[in-house]
């Protein structure tokens, strides 16, 4: 059930964003846009549709799931880079730098930005004037220098500073990983203007759950599994959720976030069980 949601809403976001991007010039831009945003799990899609569906708003949620796409493909393309992480491969194809040049792959992730407050801002989505504003404040906040990039620059300020202890990696990677799926989560009720506290709980934990598995991969992943380089942590001597608790305590501690974050859904009843079932695929995930 789960899977097959979730590649619905990841087809659906990708689907908005190809008709939303007009042809392009004789530029690669667009190619470049819609190659950055093909071949990801759509977890955040399914998010902000499953978040919106638990409120009673599923069929405003379209434009929302495709702007966090777009964000999440912009952060990549731009982590790529050989200014930040350096790498070759992404989803198991080449990284937009690599199959392009440098200067294409920055201005697709400026590009794919400035979509997604397109998207959201979009006055034919249905969603009314206040959500659509409060989705754009809020997406801003969490991807810009209070959430994503702020998690980015405190990531790599950690390469030359002193080590990170458990605390500081928890806040770093709340930032990276955990403020664009906490909007996720939360896009739902914000769009039908009711509560948002059980589902940024749910949020919160899952955010961190999803980096723990992501550090989990990287430490005994296979690359051409993965989709990505792995052991880069451990080369670059970075302070990470295994370095500092060990495998077994990594594990540990994702499971309990996972408990952590189906408990915020008490109150959903039965009807929260596909956003449990996302919860447990996030630390069971090879890829």
């Amino acid at each position: 059930m789960f899977t097959n949601q979730l590649a619905l809403d990841a087809s659906a976001a990708i689907r908005l964003i190809e008709t939303t991007l007009a042809p392009g010039a004789d530029v690669p831009l667009r190619d470049a846009m819609l190659y950055a945003v093909q071949g990801g799990k759509g977890l955040r899609a399914f998010l902000v549709r499953e978040g919106a569906r638990l409120h009673g708003v599923g069929d405003l949620a379209g434009h929302a799931a495709a702007a966090i796409e777009a964000v999440h493909a912009y952060s990549l393309v731009h982590d790529d880079l050989p200014a930040m992480d350096d790498d070759d491969l992404r989803r198991g194809q080449p990284t937009v730098h690599r199959k392009w040049d440098e200067a294409t792959a920055i201005l697709t992730g400026d590009a794919l930005q400035s979509l997604a407050f397109e998207l959201i801002c979009e006055p034919g989505s249905g969603v009314s004037d206040a959500a659509r504003a409060n989705l754009a404040l809020t997406l801003a906040q969490a991807a810009g220098a209070r959430g994503m990039v702020l998690g980015q620059a405190l990531d790599i300020a950690a390469e030359t500073g002193p080590p990170l202890d458990l605390d500081a990696i928890t806040t770093l990677q709340a930032g990276k990983t955990g403020a664009l799926i906490t909007w996720s989560a939360c896009a739902g009720p914000r769009i039908a203007g009711d509560d948002i506290s059980a589902l940024r709980a749910y949020g919160d934990a899952l955010g961190l759950a999803f980096q723990i598995a992501d550090d989990l991969l990287d430490a005994t992943g296979d690359a051409a599994t993965v989709g990505k380089a792995v052991g880069k942590d451990a080369d670059a001597g970075k302070a990470t959720f295994v370095s500092l608790l060990g495998l077994d305590g990594a594990r540990a501690r994702a499971h309990d976030l996972v408990e952590n974050a189906c408990d915020a859904l008490t109150d959903y009843g039965s009807s929260a069980d596909t956003l449990k079932e996302a919860a447990r695929f996030v630390i069971a995930r090879d890829k």
